[in-house]
């Protein structure tokens, strides 16, 4: 009963980390902010900025709701001493452009897929947080050619039961709403609940400006649009799941479902650390990445 109760809890809480991993590494401005030139390219009309670091195999890296390219700030320079890197700011939000459609999770795969072809990248590894974790997920099931590796981390996916309102807690509007969503998707309370904190977050959700993607995904999610489940058995690429221990929002118990459904997955658990390991526990994230990336390939 305890764990129905946490799982259907976590539900609500699904995709509000998204709202804040572009927003905060630590209680000041400059924390999270990515140390190169950006790019954009023009993918079904939408201007989509972008990060592109490195050379190599390529690596693309999916925030989750609410986010932007910078969530990856510490895992960019990690893996650019190998690899080409490359981190987008997805449609809707950040600084890419945001039209009004419909979106869902299968909008994000066809311009993952337009993206990459803009970019000319006929193969990558794909690293998705949250919600850009089902994303990447759903670009390698409708498209496994393209896809040489796949890391979820602390990913979204599976269907909500329908007496779940998922949009109860995802527009905070006080800062003290800001401050109890902070308290669930961050192990480091004392750090990310400050009032420094609080007030970078907030000001992060104004200045995004990405409330309409927002509703209309999380309208999706609700009907339980473009789910995972059943689905799993079919993505044959080497996968890594990484968790934080802690997190509150998608508990540990998803990652060893994705671990169950996902054919030879490996999972990593990070201690002492909530729904963002990129961000909370980047030393330990980008050891376990680099790790599994330099496994051998899939063919």
């Amino acid at each position: 009963m305890e764990i129905m109760r946490a799982s259907r809890f976590a539900f609500l809480c699904l995709f509000v980390c998204g709202c804040f991993s572009s927003g905060l590494a630590a209680p000041t401005p400059q924390a999270l902010q990515i140390n190169a030139p950006s790019k954009q390219v023009a993918v079904y009309g939408a201007k989509l900025r972008y990060f592109d670091v490195g050379n190599g195999p390529v690596i693309i890296l999916l925030h989750g709701l609410g986010g932007d390219a910078n969530g990856w700030s510490a895992t960019l320079p990690a893996l650019a001493s190998k690899y080409r890197v490359i981190a987008l700011d997805q449609i809707g939000f950040g600084q890419s452009d945001k039209p009004f459609l419909q979106y869902r999770v299968a909008t994000y795969v066809d311009f993952l897929d337009g993206f990459m072809r803009a970019l000319k990248i006929e193969r990558a590894a794909l690293v998705g947080n949250s919600l850009g974790g089902w994303i990447a997920a759903a670009y390698a099931l409708a498209h496994p050619q393209k896809v040489t590796k796949l890391v979820l981390v602390d990913a979204a996916g599976f269907a909500i039961p329908a007496e779940v309102n998922v949009r109860s807690l995802l527009f905070p509007a006080t800062r003290e709403g800001v401050r109890q969503l902070a308290g669930l998707i961050f192990y480091n309370r004392e750090l990310f609940t400050s009032d420094a904190a609080v007030d970078l977050l907030f000001a992060q959700r104004i200045v995004n400006n990405d409330g309409y993607a927002i509703e209309k995904l999380t309208e999706s999610i609700a009907r339980n649009e473009d789910v995972l489940d059943g689905k799993l058995g079919a993505i044959k690429q080497p996968t890594l799941i990484v968790w934080g221990r802690e997190d509150k929002l998608t508990p540990l118990l998803f990652a060893e479902r994705f671990k169950r459904e996902i054919p030879q997955a490996q999972l990593v658990i990070i201690e002492r650390c909530g729904h963002v390991p990129q961000i909370e526990k980047p030393v330990e994230f980008n050891a376990a990445l680099m790790k599994f990336l330099g496994e051998p390939a899939a063919n």
